[in-house]
């Protein structure tokens, strides 16, 4: 029965051929452990954003609440402070994995025709991880969040000519308050997932089209 299912759903959908584009291609010789850090880095994106959703259950975007929520999940909600750990320390690993999987992929030579684009997806991906991390820094509403991205905000506004307007749009005034904050909350959970599903759908795409390169060695 569920062959007869699965033959049904391949003629209209074409499953089959999906599957064995995405997990029956051939690779090259001598791949190894060193082509592996793309694949953590989907992983820790899924992981990131699983509990993500879950904290966002119970997260208060406002200046007078934020705080008392994240208290609230570490104190009282069940598995919350294992949960918010796991999204902590796994943003931080998601920086270190794009980065090291980026490093690879340049003294590899991976970026060179015909991946030039693929290189370039990435980039954006880097920068997406990054807001990441930059906007997710300030939704706990701690003295050090807030002073980091005083920091933070003030470098980008010291920017030639757009200074001022970057640090306005930022902040949503000259100040951080709760529009700063309702505003990075929006980016954090909004704006930049979508970036990152849009930019890794593109990214896996080219990686299947193209193929991935092989190692110096064997080239």
């Amino acid at each position: 029965m569920l062959d007869r299912a699965l033959d049904w759903i391949d003629e209209r959908a074409g499953i089959r051929a999906v599957w064995g584009a995405i997990f029956d291609r051939l690779i090259p010789r001598g791949v190894g452990w060193w082509y592996t850090f793309g694949s953590a880095c989907l992983f820790l994106f899924i992981l990131q954003a699983t509990t993500g959703s879950f904290l966002a259950w119970y997260y208060s975007p406002t200046p007078d609440h934020a705080y008392d929520s994240i208290l609230y999940i570490m104190n009282q909600v069940a598995f919350g402070s294992i949960i918010r750990g796991i999204h902590h320390w796994s943003a931080s690993a998601m920086v270190v994995m794009v980065v090291a999987h980026m490093l690879r992929t340049f003294f590899f030579g991976a970026y060179k025709y015909p991946r030039e684009l693929t290189w370039v997806v990435g980039v954006f991906l880097l920068l997406v991880t990054l807001g990441f991390s930059f906007t997710g820094y300030l939704l706990p509403w701690d003295e050090k969040a807030y002073w980091a991205t005083v920091v933070g905000t003030e470098i980008a506004g010291s920017a030639p000519l757009v200074g001022d307007f970057i640090l306005r749009l930022m902040r949503g005034g000259h100040e951080l308050g709760a529009v700063t904050l309702a505003r990075f909350y929006s980016i954090h959970v909004l704006l930049l997932p979508a970036a990152m599903v849009l930019f890794i759908g593109i990214h896996l795409f080219l990686v299947i089209k193209i193929g991935i390169s092989a190692p110096p060695d064997d080239k």
